[in-house]
């Protein structure tokens, strides 16, 4: 005969009890996180009946203290967390739904500030009061990840925005130089000519001055077409990055006055025209913003190659670059250097030089040959 329940050993229940405590020990201090139960009663007090170790370092606060005054957790909450919390607590008390919040907490001993998930099932204990079961998280990191990869679309489409801008500029001014410049002086050539031809249609003899003019004109045109062709591509790139990296530095020395030095260890350089003109934008705007705001009277550009990677420094002894600076929404030629290096597969860090002031930006990508 089967032994009824009531009679089962006293000493057989413990050892089951012990072992299910055993147990769920052992999953609960496995949890990253905190577990906990709360009830909620029907006049609103919240109260904690059970609290995991895993509070204290998750919140910096003992599990003890949790579980005499539940209101040492909305303390450490930020007031619009805590506010939005207690709205969720009653909405799922009421409603008797999966209880699912995030917000701030502040802990005061390490002086940081996580972000957390509470996720919980709801039980209905009559008489108007409720259960939760559930897990408290630490999910600052994944936070701040969305934050940062947030923040990384909006810079990206502020950067689009503001490069299909400078497009429709660049549009409209090679546009207005065609139509200005090209069109006055093909229009005067053309006028120049006709007389010519009507001067000896009629037997007359050719006014040499007006030749001589119509010869300045179309002089005048070669170099506005050269002008405009070399904004669109420099002409100096077709003799290699190294020459076009000189060639700049020397016209920024010539026209700021200023000293300025070009140093390279790979003088017969062939690249690819991709890198090259990304390598040489990237130095272009540099220079540009060395003009514009660092005060400088010293600057040095270095390219070198060095294990399949090159590198180019850009170094001024102005006034230096504020960290604010480089992360302004308006930053665009920062940001815009700091694209064309990772669109090389490389990276560019724009930091204080390693004298007392000034600026260097660096640059590094994989060595890109030029095909054969």
């Amino acid at each position: 005969m089967s032994t009824p329940a009531s009679h089962f050993p006293i000493d057989s229940v413990q050892h089951a009890l012990h072992e299910s405590e055993r147990r769920f020990s052992a999953i609960v201090s496995s949890i990253p996180g905190l577990v906990f139960q709360m009830h909620m009663t029907a006049d609103a007090q919240v109260v904690f009946t059970y609290v995991s170790e895993g509070c204290e370092a998750l919140l910096g606060i003992p599990a003890a203290a949790l579980l005499k005054d539940a209101n040492t957790l909305f303390d450490a909450m930020d007031q619009p967390s805590a506010h939005l919390f207690k709205q969720n607590l009653q909405k799922s008390a009421r409603q008797h739904k999966r209880l699912d919040w995030e917000g701030q907490i502040w802990i005061a001993d390490w002086q940081d500030m996580k972000w957390v998930n509470i996720r919980a099932t709801v039980q209905d204990l009559g008489q108007g009061a409720v259960q939760w079961d559930g897990i408290m998280l630490n999910i600052s990191q994944s936070k701040h990840e969305k934050q940062e990869i947030e923040q990384a679309r909006q810079d990206l489409q502020a950067l689009t925005a503001h490069l299909n801008q400078v497009k429709e500029q660049e549009r409209v001014s090679i546009a207005r130089e065609i139509h200005d410049d090209l069109g006055g002086n093909l229009t005067a050539m053309k006028l120049g000519l006709s007389t010519i031809i009507q001067q000896i249609e009629a037997g007359e003899p050719v006014n040499l001055e007006q030749a001589h003019l119509l010869q300045g004109i179309i002089n005048q045109t070669f170099d506005s077409v050269h002008r405009i062709s070399g904004n669109l591509r420099p002409n100096i790139l077709d003799l290699g990055l190294v020459d076009a990296l000189e060639w700049q530095v020397s016209q920024f020395k010539k026209q700021l006055g200023i000293s300025a030095k070009f140093l390279t260890n790979c003088h017969d350089l062939e690249c690819d025209p991709d890198q090259s003109m990304a390598l040489f934008r990237i130095c272009q705007e540099a220079l540009s913003n060395i003009a514009k705001y660092a005060q400088a009277n010293a600057v040095e550009v270095e390219l070198s190659l060095k294990d399949q990677l090159l590198f180019m420094n850009i170094t001024d002894n102005g006034i230096g670059i504020a960290p604010a600076d480089k992360i302004k929404s308006n930053a665009f030629g920062l940001r815009g250097m700091q694209e064309r290096a990772a669109a090389l597969g490389g990276e560019c860090q724009i930091e204080s030089s390693s004298a007392a002031s000034g600026t260097c930006i660096r640059v590094q990508a994989p060595f890109k040959p030029a095909e054969s």
